[in-house]
Protein backbone atom coordinates (compact mmCIF):
# COMPACT_ATOMS: atom_id res chain seq x y z
CA UNK A 1 0.00 0.00 0.00
CA UNK A 2 1.38 3.29 -0.82
CA UNK A 3 -0.10 6.89 -0.36
CA UNK A 4 -1.64 6.86 -3.84
CA UNK A 5 -4.53 4.45 -1.99
CA UNK A 6 -7.82 6.57 -2.83
CA UNK A 7 -9.58 6.96 0.21
CA UNK A 8 -13.77 7.58 0.26
CA UNK A 9 -13.68 9.69 3.90
CA UNK A 10 -15.89 12.61 3.35
CA UNK A 11 -18.94 14.28 4.86
CA UNK A 12 -21.26 12.71 3.41
CA UNK A 13 -20.34 9.35 4.07
CA UNK A 14 -19.66 9.96 7.83
CA UNK A 15 -23.17 11.90 8.08
CA UNK A 16 -24.29 8.70 6.17
CA UNK A 17 -22.38 6.76 9.39
CA UNK A 18 -24.35 8.85 11.58
CA UNK A 19 -27.92 7.12 10.17
CA UNK A 20 -26.03 3.58 9.96
CA UNK A 21 -24.90 3.67 13.73
CA UNK A 22 -27.98 6.09 15.51
CA UNK A 23 -29.16 2.59 16.87
CA UNK A 24 -26.98 1.29 18.95
CA UNK A 25 -24.80 4.24 19.98
CA UNK A 26 -25.65 7.28 22.48
CA UNK A 27 -25.43 10.92 21.84
CA UNK A 28 -22.41 11.78 24.39
CA UNK A 29 -23.31 14.88 26.07
CA UNK A 30 -20.00 17.62 25.94
CA UNK A 31 -19.18 18.97 29.46
CA UNK A 32 -17.46 21.98 30.50
CA UNK A 33 -14.30 20.55 32.39
CA UNK A 34 -14.82 22.89 35.78
CA UNK A 35 -16.41 26.06 34.34
CA UNK A 36 -14.10 29.31 35.09
CA UNK A 37 -10.96 27.13 35.14
CA UNK A 38 -8.62 27.15 32.17
CA UNK A 39 -5.76 25.56 30.22
CA UNK A 40 -4.57 28.81 29.75
CA UNK A 41 -6.04 32.91 29.31
CA UNK A 42 -9.35 32.89 28.13
CA UNK A 43 -9.45 29.11 26.75
CA UNK A 44 -12.49 26.89 28.27
CA UNK A 45 -12.29 23.43 27.79
CA UNK A 46 -15.17 20.67 27.43
CA UNK A 47 -15.23 17.01 27.70
CA UNK A 48 -16.85 14.68 25.16
CA UNK A 49 -17.63 11.96 27.30
CA UNK A 50 -17.68 8.65 24.89
CA UNK A 51 -16.79 6.82 28.30
CA UNK A 52 -20.49 6.65 28.11
CA UNK A 53 -21.19 4.69 25.17
CA UNK A 54 -22.40 0.70 25.74
CA UNK A 55 -18.94 -0.29 25.35
CA UNK A 56 -17.41 2.29 27.08
CA UNK A 57 -15.27 4.06 24.66
CA UNK A 58 -15.90 5.79 21.15
CA UNK A 59 -14.92 2.58 19.19
CA UNK A 60 -18.21 1.41 18.58
CA UNK A 61 -18.72 4.26 16.20
CA UNK A 62 -16.78 3.48 13.90
CA UNK A 63 -16.71 -0.70 14.29
CA UNK A 64 -20.55 -0.76 13.75
CA UNK A 65 -20.23 1.39 10.88
CA UNK A 66 -17.62 -0.81 9.19
CA UNK A 67 -19.18 -4.51 10.39
CA UNK A 68 -22.54 -3.28 8.97
CA UNK A 69 -20.95 -2.51 5.58
CA UNK A 70 -19.88 -6.12 4.89
CA UNK A 71 -21.11 -8.57 2.70
CA UNK A 72 -23.48 -11.43 3.76
CA UNK A 73 -20.34 -13.40 2.46
CA UNK A 74 -17.87 -11.85 4.27
CA UNK A 75 -19.75 -11.45 7.46
CA UNK A 76 -20.16 -15.65 6.87
CA UNK A 77 -16.87 -16.04 7.18
CA UNK A 78 -16.47 -14.17 10.71
CA UNK A 79 -14.97 -10.98 11.26
CA UNK A 80 -11.48 -10.86 13.60
CA UNK A 81 -9.96 -7.13 14.56
CA UNK A 82 -6.54 -6.43 16.37
CA UNK A 83 -6.88 -4.44 19.98
CA UNK A 84 -5.92 -3.51 22.85
CA UNK A 85 -9.26 -4.01 24.18
CA UNK A 86 -11.37 -0.63 22.60
CA UNK A 87 -12.06 -1.73 18.94
CA UNK A 88 -12.08 -5.45 19.87
CA UNK A 89 -15.05 -4.64 21.79
CA UNK A 90 -16.99 -2.37 19.15
CA UNK A 91 -16.30 -5.20 16.80
CA UNK A 92 -17.35 -7.72 18.91
CA UNK A 93 -20.34 -5.96 20.00
CA UNK A 94 -21.34 -5.14 15.93
CA UNK A 95 -20.44 -9.28 15.08
CA UNK A 96 -23.17 -9.91 17.62
CA UNK A 97 -26.08 -8.16 17.17
CA UNK A 98 -26.07 -9.10 13.56
CA UNK A 99 -24.46 -13.16 14.05
CA UNK A 100 -21.28 -13.25 12.82
CA UNK A 101 -18.96 -15.01 14.91
CA UNK A 102 -15.48 -12.98 15.67
CA UNK A 103 -12.31 -13.94 16.85
CA UNK A 104 -9.74 -10.87 18.31
CA UNK A 105 -6.00 -10.81 18.18
CA UNK A 106 -5.40 -9.20 21.22
CA UNK A 107 -2.30 -7.22 23.09
CA UNK A 108 -1.17 -9.22 25.80
CA UNK A 109 -0.55 -6.17 28.15
CA UNK A 110 -3.72 -5.66 28.02
CA UNK A 111 -6.23 -4.89 31.00
CA UNK A 112 -8.20 -7.71 32.09
CA UNK A 113 -10.82 -5.36 32.20
CA UNK A 114 -10.77 -5.14 28.53
CA UNK A 115 -10.46 -9.11 28.42
CA UNK A 116 -13.61 -9.52 30.30
CA UNK A 117 -15.48 -7.38 28.17
CA UNK A 118 -14.55 -8.97 25.02
CA UNK A 119 -15.07 -12.24 26.16
CA UNK A 120 -18.89 -10.99 27.43
CA UNK A 121 -19.64 -10.18 24.27
CA UNK A 122 -19.04 -13.18 22.76
CA UNK A 123 -15.13 -13.09 20.80
CA UNK A 124 -12.49 -15.71 21.01
CA UNK A 125 -9.41 -13.87 22.34
CA UNK A 126 -6.11 -14.72 21.28
CA UNK A 127 -3.13 -13.07 22.64
CA UNK A 128 0.08 -11.78 21.20
CA UNK A 129 2.42 -9.42 21.60
CA UNK A 130 2.41 -5.81 20.98
CA UNK A 131 5.49 -6.03 18.50
CA UNK A 132 3.46 -8.99 17.17
CA UNK A 133 -0.03 -7.03 16.98
CA UNK A 134 1.21 -3.53 15.75
CA UNK A 135 3.25 -5.44 12.29
CA UNK A 136 -0.30 -6.65 11.61
CA UNK A 137 -2.09 -3.57 11.97
CA UNK A 138 0.66 -1.99 10.06
CA UNK A 139 0.74 -4.43 6.86
CA UNK A 140 -2.53 -5.54 7.14
CA UNK A 141 -1.37 -9.08 7.87
CA UNK A 142 -3.65 -11.75 7.08
CA UNK A 143 -3.37 -13.34 10.71
CA UNK A 144 -6.45 -15.13 11.13
CA UNK A 145 -9.99 -16.71 9.51
CA UNK A 146 -12.72 -14.29 8.32
CA UNK A 147 -12.66 -10.83 7.66
CA UNK A 148 -9.81 -8.21 8.66
CA UNK A 149 -12.08 -5.59 10.33
CA UNK A 150 -8.78 -3.07 10.91
CA UNK A 151 -9.13 -1.04 14.27
CA UNK A 152 -8.26 1.97 12.52
CA UNK A 153 -7.00 2.27 9.00
CA UNK A 154 -9.92 1.44 7.42
CA UNK A 155 -12.70 4.02 5.47
CA UNK A 156 -15.52 3.04 7.43
CA UNK A 157 -13.90 2.46 10.68
CA UNK A 158 -13.04 6.41 10.16
CA UNK A 159 -16.27 7.70 8.61
CA UNK A 160 -17.92 5.75 12.21
CA UNK A 161 -15.45 7.64 14.23
CA UNK A 162 -16.30 11.35 12.36
CA UNK A 163 -19.64 11.35 13.73
CA UNK A 164 -18.30 12.37 17.35
CA UNK A 165 -17.09 15.86 15.51
CA UNK A 166 -20.41 16.52 14.09
CA UNK A 167 -21.91 16.13 17.56
CA UNK A 168 -19.37 18.48 18.84
CA UNK A 169 -20.13 20.87 16.10
CA UNK A 170 -24.04 20.73 16.57
CA UNK A 171 -23.47 21.06 20.26
CA UNK A 172 -20.54 23.65 20.62
CA UNK A 173 -20.46 25.40 17.06
CA UNK A 174 -18.51 28.20 18.17
CA UNK A 175 -15.26 25.51 19.12
CA UNK A 176 -12.11 26.93 18.70
CA UNK A 177 -10.29 23.22 18.95
CA UNK A 178 -10.22 20.31 19.40
CA UNK A 179 -7.66 17.89 20.90
CA UNK A 180 -7.89 14.35 20.56
CA UNK A 181 -5.82 11.09 21.53
CA UNK A 182 -4.16 9.77 18.68
CA UNK A 183 -2.81 5.91 18.33
CA UNK A 184 -3.46 4.42 14.83
CA UNK A 185 -4.94 8.45 13.81
CA UNK A 186 -8.45 6.34 13.17
CA UNK A 187 -10.48 8.94 15.47
CA UNK A 188 -8.46 12.22 14.13
CA UNK A 189 -8.66 11.64 10.77
CA UNK A 190 -12.38 11.40 11.13
CA UNK A 191 -13.24 14.09 12.85
CA UNK A 192 -10.95 16.39 11.62
CA UNK A 193 -12.68 15.63 8.38
CA UNK A 194 -16.27 16.44 9.27
CA UNK A 195 -14.74 19.57 11.17
CA UNK A 196 -12.83 20.73 8.39
CA UNK A 197 -15.54 20.38 5.88
CA UNK A 198 -17.61 22.26 8.46
CA UNK A 199 -15.68 24.37 10.08
CA UNK A 200 -12.63 25.01 8.77
CA UNK A 201 -11.18 27.02 11.01
CA UNK A 202 -11.22 25.25 13.75
CA UNK A 203 -7.68 23.73 15.34
CA UNK A 204 -7.32 20.24 15.23
CA UNK A 205 -4.59 19.20 18.11
CA UNK A 206 -3.47 14.97 18.27
CA UNK A 207 -2.42 14.00 22.01
CA UNK A 208 0.70 11.57 22.58
CA UNK A 209 2.65 10.16 25.88
CA UNK A 210 5.83 10.87 26.08
CA UNK A 211 6.57 7.53 25.67
CA UNK A 212 4.66 6.62 22.14
CA UNK A 213 5.05 9.62 19.93
CA UNK A 214 5.39 9.20 16.28
CA UNK A 215 3.13 11.35 15.12
CA UNK A 216 4.60 14.12 16.55
CA UNK A 217 8.22 13.03 15.09
CA UNK A 218 6.55 12.40 11.61
CA UNK A 219 4.69 15.50 11.80
CA UNK A 220 8.61 17.26 12.94
CA UNK A 221 10.08 15.26 10.23
CA UNK A 222 7.77 15.61 8.01
CA UNK A 223 7.26 12.15 6.78
CA UNK A 224 5.86 8.88 8.22
CA UNK A 225 8.61 7.86 11.14
CA UNK A 226 8.60 5.04 13.87
CA UNK A 227 9.70 6.04 17.17
CA UNK A 228 11.96 3.76 18.38
CA UNK A 229 12.22 4.59 22.30
CA UNK A 230 8.56 3.14 22.35
CA UNK A 231 7.73 2.27 25.78
CA UNK A 232 4.48 -0.18 26.82
CA UNK A 233 2.45 2.32 29.72
CA UNK A 234 -0.60 2.22 31.35
CA UNK A 235 -1.55 4.13 28.33
CA UNK A 236 -2.44 1.27 26.30
CA UNK A 237 -5.30 3.09 23.78
CA UNK A 238 -2.94 5.74 22.29
CA UNK A 239 0.47 6.08 21.48
CA UNK A 240 1.58 3.49 18.75
CA UNK A 241 5.16 2.58 17.38
CA UNK A 242 5.26 4.06 14.11
CA UNK A 243 2.29 6.36 11.82
CA UNK A 244 1.70 3.91 8.83
CA UNK A 245 2.01 4.91 5.57
CA UNK A 246 -1.38 4.95 4.66
CA UNK A 247 -2.47 6.83 7.26
CA UNK A 248 -0.09 9.81 6.92
CA UNK A 249 -1.65 11.62 4.54
CA UNK A 250 -4.63 11.98 6.23
CA UNK A 251 -2.71 12.95 9.37
CA UNK A 252 -0.54 15.52 7.98
CA UNK A 253 -3.29 16.99 6.02
CA UNK A 254 -5.88 17.35 8.79
CA UNK A 255 -4.12 17.81 12.38
CA UNK A 256 -2.04 20.69 13.23
CA UNK A 257 -0.16 19.29 15.82
CA UNK A 258 0.46 16.86 17.66
CA UNK A 259 0.89 17.61 22.06
CA UNK A 260 3.08 15.25 23.80
CA UNK A 261 2.51 15.20 27.56
CA UNK A 262 4.60 13.05 30.39
CA UNK A 263 2.93 9.99 32.09
CA UNK A 264 3.01 12.08 35.35
CA UNK A 265 0.64 14.86 33.41
CA UNK A 266 -1.45 12.28 32.21
CA UNK A 267 -2.14 11.00 35.68
CA UNK A 268 -2.70 14.32 37.04
CA UNK A 269 -5.29 14.68 34.29
CA UNK A 270 -7.40 11.36 35.08
CA UNK A 271 -7.29 12.61 38.78
CA UNK A 272 -8.64 15.89 37.67
CA UNK A 273 -11.21 14.31 35.60
CA UNK A 274 -12.26 12.31 38.35
CA UNK A 275 -12.41 14.99 40.68
CA UNK A 276 -14.17 17.76 39.10
CA UNK A 277 -16.38 15.58 37.12
CA UNK A 278 -16.88 11.95 39.20
CA UNK A 279 -15.60 10.59 35.46
CA UNK A 280 -13.35 7.71 35.32
CA UNK A 281 -10.83 7.38 32.30
CA UNK A 282 -8.43 5.32 31.06
CA UNK A 283 -5.08 6.36 30.08
CA UNK A 284 -5.58 7.41 26.44
CA UNK A 285 -8.42 9.49 27.15
CA UNK A 286 -6.51 11.37 29.72
CA UNK A 287 -3.74 12.14 27.78
CA UNK A 288 -6.17 14.24 25.50
CA UNK A 289 -7.19 16.50 28.69
CA UNK A 290 -3.61 16.21 29.66
CA UNK A 291 -2.96 18.16 26.28
CA UNK A 292 -5.28 20.42 26.58
CA UNK A 293 -4.41 21.48 30.08
CA UNK A 294 -0.89 22.22 29.10
CA UNK A 295 -1.93 25.41 27.57
CA UNK A 296 -0.57 24.99 23.91
CA UNK A 297 -4.07 24.66 21.97
CA UNK A 298 -4.68 28.34 22.52
CA UNK A 299 -7.65 30.35 23.39
CA UNK A 300 -11.43 29.99 23.21
CA UNK A 301 -13.29 26.87 23.07
CA UNK A 302 -10.94 23.48 23.44
CA UNK A 303 -13.64 20.47 23.11
CA UNK A 304 -11.39 17.53 24.16
CA UNK A 305 -12.65 13.87 22.66
CA UNK A 306 -13.08 11.99 26.34
CA UNK A 307 -12.79 8.59 24.21
CA UNK A 308 -12.66 5.58 26.74
CA UNK A 309 -12.70 4.79 30.37
CA UNK A 310 -12.00 1.32 30.38
CA UNK A 311 -9.65 0.81 32.58
CA UNK A 312 -9.25 -1.63 35.87
CA UNK A 313 -10.79 -0.21 38.59
CA UNK A 314 -7.26 -0.95 40.90
CA UNK A 315 -5.44 0.45 38.42
CA UNK A 316 -7.09 3.86 38.43
CA UNK A 317 -7.09 4.14 41.95
CA UNK A 318 -3.87 3.39 42.09
CA UNK A 319 -2.47 5.72 39.22
CA UNK A 320 -4.29 8.51 41.05
CA UNK A 321 -3.12 8.15 44.52
CA UNK A 322 0.16 8.73 42.97
CA UNK A 323 -0.58 12.20 42.27
CA UNK A 324 -0.61 15.04 45.38
CA UNK A 325 -3.77 15.33 46.67
CA UNK A 326 -3.77 18.86 45.79
CA UNK A 327 -5.97 19.75 43.38
CA UNK A 328 -4.74 21.95 39.91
Amino acid sequence: MTEARTRRITLDTIREAAVTIADVTRRTPLIPLDPGQSSGPQAKIFLKLETLQPIGSFKIRGAYNSVRGLTQDELGRGVWTVSAGNAAQGVAFAARSIGAACTVLVIDTAPQTKISAIERLGARVVKASYDDCWRTVEHHLDRLPGYLVHPFDDDRFISGNGTVGLEVLDDLPNVDAIVASVGGGGLLAGLATAVRALRPDTRIYAAEPETAAPLARSLERGTASRFDEWQASFVDGCGGQSVTPTMWPLLRDLVDESIVVTLDEIKAAMRLVADRTHVITEGAAACAVAAALSGRVGTGNIAVIVSGGNIDLSTFADLVSSQSTTTQ
